[in-house]
């Protein structure tokens, strides 16, 4: 196939994905034999569609490329689609913030950080496709554990973990908890402080039994259900405590 007729297709598949391109994904187009015009067709559409150049640019993120509209334009586009936005609220974003730079975690873990129940709102970020069940932890009654999907990244504009934000970034100002303005600790074992002043680790700990992608795909499609049964488990076992 012709540099060219490659580069054409390469371009369309661009302008009509919802989601970044892969490499998988154009592995799957073009096959092996095409891996060089590929990478030669992809390196002058990022030259072609650089940022500033016209209405629309590529950038790399979520581990694939995806075309994206200049952000100086956002005013007029936006009156071409008049749509609700659907935010999350405050308590979604701590608790995917608590996944995202302690994963993977338990939802007993996550509640010790903020201090309340999340069930609900592990249901809404799973069903948002932001979180996933990526295995069980170790210890007695092997906990689900949580961390979070490509979605995530593609959402938040990041190619990988390591592009989050480090804790030391933010200002106390910057991390409030709920309507009391109580500020979540940044620097001690119960916050989100990272170590030797690293990016977010994507190292799992050993006390960790990993999930296939199906597996996980199976789980994270009936978690509404885990959730609420971990829950009644958890209340039964607290309530026979204090008995």
């Amino acid at each position: 196939m012709e540099q060219g007729e490659i580069k054409k297709i390469i371009e369309a598949m661009l302008f009509i994905s919802d989601k970044p391109l892969a490499p998988a994904d154009l592995k799957r187009v073009f096959g092996e034999d095409e891996n060089d015009a590929v990478k030669s067709a992809l390196a002058d559409l990022k030259d072609e569609y650089a940022p500033g150049k016209k209405g629309v640019y590529l950038e790399e993120v979520a581990g694939g490329i995806q075309m994206f509209t200049e952000s100086g334009l956002a005013p007029w586009i936006k009156k071409l689609f008049v749509k609700k936005t659907v935010k999350l609220s405050g308590p979604s974003l701590e608790t995917l913030a608590v996944i995202a730079y302690k994963q993977p975690v338990t939802k007993a873990e996550i509640e010790v950080i903020r201090g309340v129940n999340v069930d609900g709102v592990l249901k809404s970020l799973l069903e948002r496709d932001l979180i996933k069940i990526t295995g069980r932890k170790d210890v007695p009654g092997r906990p689900l554990l949580y961390g979070t999907t490509s979605v995530f990244l593609d959402r938040f504009g990041l190619k990988s973990l390591r592009e989050l934000p480090h804790p030391r970034d933010f200002k106390e100002s910057d991390i409030l908890v709920d309507d009391r303005r109580d500020i979540l600790p940044i620097n001690d074992d119960t916050g989100m402080a990272e170590q030797d002043n690293e990016a977010p680790s994507e190292k799992v700990p050993e006390e960790f039994t990993a999930l296939t992608e199906d597996e996980s795909a199976r789980m994270s499609a009936g978690s509404r259900e885990d959730c609420e049964e971990d829950a009644s488990l958890e209340g039964a076992e607290e309530r026979e405590a204090r008995e």
